[in-house]
C-alpha cells in the first residue's frame, strides 16, 4: 500500500462546482486586487475572529510585511523560535533585522518561560511559530508583550484554526500570519498568504505595502511590494472557506486515532496534548526510538513519513553568522533526533491509518527479535 505526503489530487481531482466557479470568474477579467478577494478577505478575517484580512502573495511576505508595518529595520532583533522552517528567518533576515532563537518545548513550540532573557534594547517584535497545528502559549507571551511593549507577529502558517481557549490563532498578537500553500490546512493553487490584525492603523499600512505602496495609479506615498494575493486564488480560497472547521475536526479526529493505537507502543512516545488548546494536525508528529531506522522502513513500505526538521536553523549555513553552536538549544536539537512526521490530512482513509500503525508496530516488533535473537 502507498500513504501519500500530498493529498492535492484528492482533493482537487474532482471538484466541478469550484470550475464553474472559476469560469465565471475569468469572464469577468477582474483579476488583480479585484471582488472575490475582498469577499475571501472578510471571510477569512470572519472565521479567525480578527476585524481584518489581507491577502498577500504568501505565507514569508506575510510575516515580512507585518515586520515591515512596524518599521522593523536593519540591526533590529527578532525574538522567534529555534524550531521552525526557513520562510520565519527568511522574512526576518530579508529586512536586515537580526533573528534571536529561544528554544522549544515538546509541543514544538517556543519555551516562552525563555524569552525574558534574551529581551534587549534592540528587541522590536516577537514571532512565536505556531508549529505544525500547535500553538505557542500566547497567555503567557501576551503578558511579557505588555510588560516590554513589543509587539508580537502570530507565524500562524501551520496552524489555521489552532486555539486556546476557544481563541484561534491569528487573533492574539498584533499580527497573525498565514499561509495558503497548497500542502497547508487551507490552500490554494499556488502561494498565497493572508494577513489579519484588529488595528486599523497597521490594516491601512498593510494594504499599501502589498501593492507597490500606491494609493492611486499615479500616487506612491511608501515604497511598497508586489505581494497581492492573486484573486484567482481568492475564488479557490471562497470555495474551500466555508469547508474549513470539517477540514480541521477531521484531522483532529486522525490524530485521536493515532494517539489511541500509538500509545500502546513503548518506543513512541505521544507529545504532550494540553487542555483548553485545539490542535489542528497541519501534520502528525511523535517522536520515535531509533527515528532515522523507523523512517528508512516507513519509506521502503511505501508510507511517505517526513522529518520536520533534520537539521535546525540556527546550524545552518545561511545563519554562520549567528555563531551558534550545536548544543545551544538542547531540546530543538532532541526534536531534531527523534520527531517523525506522518500525514493526517482529512483525505486519509481508515486503512491507510491502519497500514501505518501497522508499519510502526511491525518495525519495533523485527527490532526487537533482532536484539533478543529470537
Amino acid at each position: 500500500m502507498k500513504v501519500r505526503y500530498s493529498y492535492l489530487s484528492q482533493q482537487f481531482g474532482n471538484c466541478p462546482e469550484l470550475w464553474q466557479e472559476l469560469k465565471k470568474f475569468v469572464k469577468t477579467g477582474d483579476f488583480t486586487l479585484g471582488k472575490e478577494l475582498l469577499k475571501f478577505e472578510k471571510k477569512f478575517a470572519s472565521l479567525i475572529g480578527a476585524k481584518y484580512a489581507v491577502g498577500v502573495n504568501s505565507g514569508t511576505d506575510a510575516i515580512k510585511l507585518s515586520l515591515k508595518a512596524l518599521n522593523i529595520k536593519n540591526g533590529d532583533e527578532v525574538i522567534t523560535a529555534a524550531n521552525t522552517f526557513v520562510a520565519t528567518v527568511g522574512a526576518i533576515t530579508e529586512i536586515g533585522a537580526k533573528p534571536v532563537f529561544v528554544d522549544c518545548d515538546d509541543t514544538f513550540c517556543m519555551n516562552v518561560d525563555l524569552i525574558e532573557k534574551k529581551i534587549t534594547k534592540k528587541t522590536k517584535a516577537i514571532v512565536p511559530v505556531h508549529f505544525t497545528g500547535y500553538m505557542t502559549n500566547m497567555i503567557k507571551l501576551l503578558r511579557l508583550s505588555k510588560k516590554f511593549k513589543i509587539p508580537v507577529i502570530e507565524d500562524a502558517c501551520q496552524s489555521i484554526l489552532g486555539a486556546i481557549n476557544n481563541k484561534n490563532a491569528g487573533a492574539w498578537g498584533d499580527f497573525g500570519a498565514f499561509s495558503l500553500h497548497p500542502l497547508k490546512n487551507i490552500n490554494v493553487w499556488s502561494d498565497g498568504g493572508v494577513i489579519t490584525t484588529n488595528n486599523r492603523k497597521h490594516y491601512n499600512k498593510l494594504l499599501l505595502l502589498r501593492n507597490h505602496g500606491l494609493i492611486d495609479r499615479d500616487t506612491v506615498k511608501i515604497c511598497g511590494y508586489n505581494s497581492r494575493l492573486d484573486t484567482f486564488q481568492a475564488v479557490v480560497g471562497n470555495w474551500l472557506l466555508p469547508k474549513a472547521k470539517s477540514i480541521a475536526y477531521q484531522r483532529i479526529k486522525n490524530a485521536k486515532y493515532f494517539d489511541k493505537h500509538f500509545l500502546k507502543i513503548k518506543q513512541i512516545e505521544i507529545p504532550p496534548r494540553l487542555k483548553n488548546y485545539k490542535i489542528v494536525y497541519h501534520l502528525y508528529f511523535i517522536f520515535a526510538k531509533n527515528r532515522d531506522a523507523l523512517l528508512k522502513h516507513c519509506l521502503k513500505e511505501g508510507i511517505e513519513a517526513k522529518v520536520h526538521y533534520p537539521k535546525p536553523m540556527y546550524l545552518q549555513e545561511s545563519l554562520k553568522n549567528l555563531k551558534h553552536k550545536r548544543g545551544d538549544f538542547p531540546i530543538t536539537d532532541k526534536h531534531c533526533k527523534k520527531i517523525i512526521t506522518f500525514p493526517c490530512d482529512q483525505h486519509l482513509s481508515l486503512k491507510q491509518m491502519n497500514y501505518i500503525i501497522k508499519c510502526v508496530k511491525d518495525f519495533y516488533k523485527k527490532s526487537k527479535k533482532r536484539k533478543t535473537g529470537r
